[in-house]
């Protein structure tokens, strides 16, 4: 009975993550004459913005230019392009601007389409993101504009600053006993609105249990709140609080013959690579049952 109440309690905890290989820069091919020199009319565009010079802005689009705006809006040659920066610089002058995931694939050898996300910062305000594809064309005076389209970026709520304070779960650890082994693994969802952690409970050769615990910010209670779901049926949830670098999880939970199992988990970190664990005010349908002496979880290379 303690051996299976101990896999059951101990689940409710530990986390990983997996590595995968990045790309190295010695891996990717030396860009192009000409994808470098769209890349310095870009870093132009970017120091002529910056600078808070309509003018200049203006110029890097063709005669005929055409830029439709975030609203809506079309605006056609560098004469509408230039008043309309004027009048932008004047309202907002300290506006500067930054490029992200800037990519350029070529349609020919006179035409690129370059792709990416624009993001404008203005002092006391919230960056305004736009994504956005230009057109550039190949002309006698170099790499111009000839068109460009922007639409705004719907930022998804997040509460990964709720949630930050547990990040450094994030990782694989392993609780090696004398007769069974738990291994978890812990990785962000998309937006870093949840953590999901995976468990799987080894006793000799075979995997005795497994399971998912989800963890997130329960913004309607303003608190850490997880749920979890293990290969015998059962089901759980759990309320988090923190007091420095102690956990304190008090879990509710219906095992799959539909008893009633409570209790008090504790984890402390003790360091970036490793944190304790106990538990304590257990019961099974209101039969109290031993608490499980603190053990140390190590994380894995």
């Amino acid at each position: 009975m303690m051996h299976q109440m101990k896999l059951l309690l101990l689940f409710l905890i530990w986390g990983g993550v997996s590595v995968s290989a990045a790309e190295t820069d010695s891996d990717k091919p030396a860009p192009s004459a000409d994808e470098t020199a769209i890349r310095a009319a870009i870093d132009s565009y970017k120091a002529a913005f910056d600078k808070g010079d309509a003018k200049a802005v203006a110029a890097h689009w063709t005669p005929t230019g055409e830029f439709v705006t975030p609203a809506g809006e079309t605006l056609s040659g560098q004469g509408a392009l230039e008043k309309n920066f004027t009048e932008y610089f004047k309202a907002t002058p300290e506006a500067k601007i930054e490029l992200d995931s800037v990519g350029i694939e070529f349609l020919s050898p006179g035409v690129a389409i370059e792709e990416g996300v624009a993001r404008v910062l203005v002092p006391d305000k919230e960056p305004a993101l736009t994504e956005y594809a230009a057109v550039h064309v190949k002309t006698p005076a170099g790499w111009k504009l000839d068109s460009v389209k922007e639409t705004e970026v719907v930022v998804p709520q997040s509460h990964y600053e709720q949630l930050k304070p547990l990040e450094w779960m994030i990782g694989t650890w392993i609780d090696a006993g004398d007769d069974s082994t738990i291994e978890t693994v812990c990785r962000w969802t998309k937006n870093k609105n949840f953590m999901s952690r995976t468990f799987k409970v080894h006793v000799a050769d075979r995997v005795e249990m497994e399971g998912t615990q989800i963890i997130g910010w329960d913004p309607d209670k303003q608190t850490i709140r997880s749920w979890l779901f293990d290969s015998e049926g059962g089901f759980g949830v759990g309320i988090w609080s923190q007091k420095e670098n102690q956990w304190t999880i008090r879990t509710l939970q219906v095992l799959a013959n539909g008893e009633k199992a409570s209790g008090i988990n504790i984890m402390t970190k003790v360091d970036d690579d490793k944190f304790t664990f106990r538990s304590i005010g257990r019961e099974i349908d209101g039969i109290l049952l031993p608490g499980i002496e603190e053990i140390t979880v190590v994380r894995q290379p």
